[in-house]
């Protein structure tokens, strides 16, 4: 059974995807997570704001591993972008269109008047642009052409997501995959891939 300090964690990711930083309050936290009141100063001394910044961080870090995963059991790099983006799409859809992505919640919310959680974020950006450019990289893509393809995913992706849950349809995250996909297989065309020859 998940700890107390986990299961705040958990509904405050929860809570944060769903309804962002400021929407969410510490009685709503605590009535998700069935914990005691007292317990989030227990374990968040700093209140809500240290609370917030870890639960972005480990957020941060479990993105990266499902974008690993769904990258390692792809055939190439651009399977692997394809299959990201379609299960993006899928949540979407299976959530009612309420979870997407904690992180940019947070920092469009924050990011001028908390510099903890700006702080948060940018780390959590900065991991996942490292990650992906290591990925492509490893794949045969030039570094600088790595990170640029990666930034240009993150941003498409989180773009797409704000979109999509406005407009209430995954055509948004699909047009930001099918644009992915074809810059992956452009970067593998350029750098001699074999991956850039995937459908």
């Amino acid at each position: 059974m998940a700890s107390t300090k986990d299961r705040i964690m958990g509904a405050s990711a929860e809570l944060f995807r769903r309804n962002g930083y400021t929407g969410t309050g510490l009685k709503q936290i605590v009535a998700a997570a069935e914990a005691p009141f007292g317990s989030i100063y227990h374990f968040f001394p700093g209140g809500k704001e240290q609370l917030g910044e870890e639960v972005i961080r480990r957020s941060g870090g479990t993105y990266v591993e499902m974008f690993d995963a769904i990258m390692d059991a792809a055939p190439d790099p651009v399977a692997g972008v394809r299959d990201f983006f379609a299960g993006a799409a899928r949540l979407l859809v299976e959530t009612g269109y309420a979870d997407a992505c904690p992180i940019a919640t947070v920092a469009l919310e924050v990011a001028s008047t908390s510099e903890p959680l700006r702080r948060a974020t940018a780390d959590v950006f900065s991991a996942w642009i490292a990650a992906g450019t290591e990925r492509f990289a490893a794949a045969g893509v030039p570094d600088d052409a790595a990170r640029e393809l990666t930034i240009s995913m993150v941003a498409g992706l989180e773009g797409a997501f704000v979109l999509s849950r406005a407009l209430r349809t995954t055509e948004p995250v699909e047009v930001a995959g099918a644009a992915a996909v074809a810059a992956t297989r452009e970067a593998l065309r350029r750098a001699g891939s074999a991956g850039g020859s995937a459908a």
